[in-house]
């Protein structure tokens, strides 16, 4: 394990990892608590407590059971004579079968709202927002647009954008949302070595836009930066801003973390088998994609969400997103059947009792 976690060698915690969510999956539910299992390594010789608990040894492993009880828990396993490590774990007390769809790429469908402002007299006068409408009246589907400034030609940005709409958008607001995602989709992985100031000056250009020509209600704390590869020093800026979490892939491809943003392999590959995970030292919520929509044939959108289900630990929060892209008839992403494959995973979500939320709303939703 990296020693960010402030471990010592000689003690050290393996299960759980600092920053770990916990929920019902994790544990056993007991009086006013979740009982769950810690397990770490000590000298075999030592004595070890993880919060005054005894703990059973075997050899140089440590095991046993800690009740947690509020919302964040300090865990400190102390083995005589020999140190001590801690870690934080949090409980998602009020945890319950959830999800959120988001869309990243989002600039067309503005764009045709600016063209069409004066022939419009809705936002669902444009095609793609009365589908999502739709989603939401038939499955009460809430939908997060993550958005652009300008379109890769410059034909368009967000200044350009009437508030002819506002009083529209915020009457929608509880099942909408639009916030920053990069500013413009080229080049690729704009915040691969972003500074702060970098990050910082897209993200303020994107948010005030969206707060004039729709409303702060619209806006959201969590959200997924362009190709989720971004430094440390861009996370740190949009924390800074009132971001609070960002979703990624959080897999490795020849070896090397992919939409993971600073994460290192050790803590991707960790993140990969969870449905969400914190950063303790910086403050920044991680959450995982569990169904990139553009990237599963339509015949598989619902045998894949099977498969995630059936892994506990990636279930409780299902994540997730399509492309903007592929909805354009006009651009060379399009894939016809998109919406088919959308509706698909809306109604495998509904008809599996998932509820639709934002992560804003409580604990990630909770």
């Amino acid at each position: 394990m990296s020693d960010r976690y402030s471990q010592p060698s000689t003690v050290r915690f393996l299960q759980p990892w600092d920053g770990d969510i916990l929920n019902r999956h994790d544990g056993k539910a007991v009086e006013g608590g979740l009982e769950i299992t810690v397990r770490g390594e000590a000298p075999a010789n030592a004595a070890v407590t993880v919060n005054g608990t005894p703990m059973r040894r075997d050899g140089t492993t440590f095991v046993g059971n800690v009740v947690l009880r509020d919302f964040e828990t300090k865990l400190t396993a102390r083995a005589e004579g020999a140190g001590e490590a801690s870690i934080t774990v949090l409980w998602d007390r009020n945890s319950f079968p959830r999800y959120r769809f988001s869309v990243d790429d989002n600039i067309q469908f503005l764009k045709d709202l600016a063209v069409n402002a004066t022939r419009y007299n809705s936002l669902f006068d444009n095609w793609y927002l009365a589908f999502w409408r739709e989603m939401h009246q038939r499955y009460g589907a809430r939908v997060q647009f993550n958005i652009y400034y300008a379109t890769d030609e410059r034909d368009f940005n967000l200044s350009q954008m009437p508030e002819r709409y506002r009083d529209e958008w915020k009457a929608n607001a509880d099942w909408l949302r639009l916030t920053f995602h990069a500013y413009a989709d080229h080049p690729d992985r704009p915040y691969l070595r972003a500074t702060y100031e970098e990050i910082e000056r897209d993200f303020v250009l994107i948010h005030r836009e969206i707060e004039r020509f729709a409303g702060p209600e619209l806006l959201s704390p969590f959200t997924t930066i362009h190709w989720g590869a971004a430094t440390l020093e861009a996370c740190r800026a949009l924390r800074d801003h009132g971001m609070r979490g960002f979703a990624g892939y959080f897999i490795l491809q020849d070896g090397e973390p992919l939409v993971s943003y600073y994460l290192d392999r050790e803590q991707v590959e960790h993140v990969n088998t969870r449905d969400y995970w914190k950063d303790m030292r910086e403050n920044i919520l991680f959450v995982k994609h569990d169904q990139v929509v553009n990237t599963i044939p339509l015949e598989r959108v619902v045998p894949h969400l099977d498969e995630v289900a059936a892994r506990p630990h990636e279930a409780e929060v299902i994540e997730l997103m399509v492309h903007e892209q592929y909805f354009c008839p006009f651009l060379s992403h399009y894939q016809p059947d998109i919406q088919q494959r959308v509706e698909a995973a809306i109604r495998w979500v509904t008809e599996k009792g998932y509820k639709p939320i934002f992560f804003e709303e409580g604990f990630l939703g909770a």
